[in-house]
């Protein structure tokens, strides 16, 4: 029978979530897009303070992206990177919004809190054993 730990350990790693691990991940894409370049966000979703928004949202995007794709993780860095530097361009041409530097400042914080994140997760009790 299996232990807790080992099941908990195959919901996080196991590659049957795989699919569901990466559909979250792009779910948080989705669901960031919107946030940051919808003209009016709901104030219910907000931190109250907008540079945590960024922080906890790059964080959260790391942390998903990387236990999606566990061995990319330079290639997510960058691509998230270039993913926030994108938002704030674009949000330049929504009405009401403003891309700023400190924003991606913010992003980039976020994307260094994941990896933090994922750094424990992965020398937690929860992480994949080797067998050997």
């Amino acid at each position: 029978m299996p232990t807790l730990l080992a099941t908990a350990r195959q919901l996080v790693y196991g590659p049957a979530a795989q699919a569901p691990r990466r559909a979250l991940f792009l779910l948080l894409i989705a669901v960031i897009s919107w946030l940051a370049l919808t003209p009016h966000p709901p104030r219910e979703l907000s931190t109250g303070w907008d540079k945590s928004n960024h922080l906890l949202a790059f964080g959260a995007l790391m942390l998903s992206s990387r236990l999606a794709w566990p061995r990319r993780r330079w290639t997510l860095l960058l691509a998230l990177f270039a993913y926030g530097g994108l938002i704030e361009i674009l949000q330049t041409f929504v009405p009401g919004r403003d891309g700023e530097w400190p924003d991606l400042l913010a992003d980039s914080l976020g994307l260094a809190l994941g990896l933090l994140l994922d750094a424990l997760l992965r020398r937690s009790p929860l992480a994949p054993r080797n067998s050997g």
